[in-house]
């Protein structure tokens, strides 16, 4: 198998790996150090912001699984790119945003998508963040490694707290119209994402599907779940182990109908998609992921690039999975 490394500073390192642990092809996700010139620096001494280093990830990936231009994707989805002194709470240069890339081609790609995400209007402000070489990383004390597994608390409350999530979602978040949305969705999708309506079970376009490709969010084209992550739960429902981008998603609490269950929503439109349950499959984390295919719209694996999808087409090239 293939590997390569992408190196990434987006702030706190304890918020950077979590995005990128769960894609498809990932290997690795080490937190350290990179871009500074004191060899073997500890984390005491990179706080000071005296040392140069950025906080940072290293990801070892498969290229034959997974596009660089989708690890660019998720950087930028959980960063401020226009922020040129720190990212949210945490300022200082050791948490200054950069790419550092690993070749020319790694380059070109970042290149490319940050032109791409200027030219989009998305900021106000112009993007920062530098495109770099890759220099010596010096991987971070054991402590901080995979801090969102080890410590999940605190974790959730220093990123609600340090404005990440509140910033990345108003951002991100596409504004929506309920006039026009009832002009361009069917009855039924429009009940079930803006009026946290359910569809008939058995009777809905997915439930059943077996071919290969992504849904994304029906009225934002966010990708939100692969078919390599749907299986038959025997609900009626399309069943899903885990999302494409856990960020992309948003859960709360729902007690209608004398339940209480775990609303899951689409963070991109603010679409109701449906519940997620902890009765899934073991082996594949437990969760189970009962979503309405009204709230869908499916891309097949072979219309991925002619719908601009085509950074996802890996996801189907090669049958092994994580």
């Amino acid at each position: 198998m293939r590997t390569q490394l992408a190196t990434f500073a987006g702030g706190c390192f304890w918020c950077m790996v979590e995005p990128f642990e769960a894609l498809p092809g990932v290997q690795t996700v080490v937190s350290g150090y990179t871009g500074g010139d004191v060899p073997n620096p500890t984390y005491e001494a990179v706080s000071t912001g005296t040392t140069g280093h950025y906080e940072a990830v290293q990801i070892t990936y498969d290229p034959d699984r997974l596009d660089y231009t989708l690890l660019l994707e998720r950087f930028f989805r959980n960063i401020d790119p226009t922020d040129l002194d720190g990212q949210f709470v945490d300022r200082g240069p050791q948490y200054r945003t950069a790419i550092f890339y690993h070749d020319l081609e790694q380059k070109k790609a970042a290149e490319a998508y940050i032109a791409r995400l200027e030219a989009s209007g998305r900021y106000e402000r112009p993007i920062v963040t530098p495109i770099l070489p890759a220099t010596a990383f010096y991987p971070a004390e054991e402590e901080h490694q995979f801090y969102y597994k080890k410590q999940p608390f605190h974790y959730t409350l220093y990123r609600q707290g340090s404005g990440r999530d509140h910033y990345l979602e108003t951002i991100w978040k596409k504004k929506v119209d309920l006039e026009t949305l009832k002009q361009k969705l069917s009855p039924l999708s429009f009940a079930v994402t803006m009026q946290q309506a359910t569809e008939p079970p058995f009777q809905n376009a997915y439930w059943n599907n077996t071919r290969e490709g992504i849904y994304v969010d029906i009225i934002s084209g966010t990708p939100l779940f692969s078919t390599r992550d749907q299986y038959d739960a025997g609900c009626g429902w399309p069943s899903f182990t885990k999302p494409l981008h856990t960020e992309e998603l948003r859960e709360a609490l729902d007690v209608s109908h004398g339940m209480v269950r775990t609303e899951v929503k689409s963070v991109s439109s603010e679409a109701h998609l449906g519940h997620v349950f902890d009765d899934g499959p073991e082996d594949k984390g437990g969760l189970r992921y009962c979503i309405n295919s009204a709230a869908l719209r499916f891309i097949p694996k072979e219309d991925l690039e002619k719908e601009g999808y085509g950074a996802y087409r890996k996801l189907f090239e090669n049958e092994r999975s994580n």
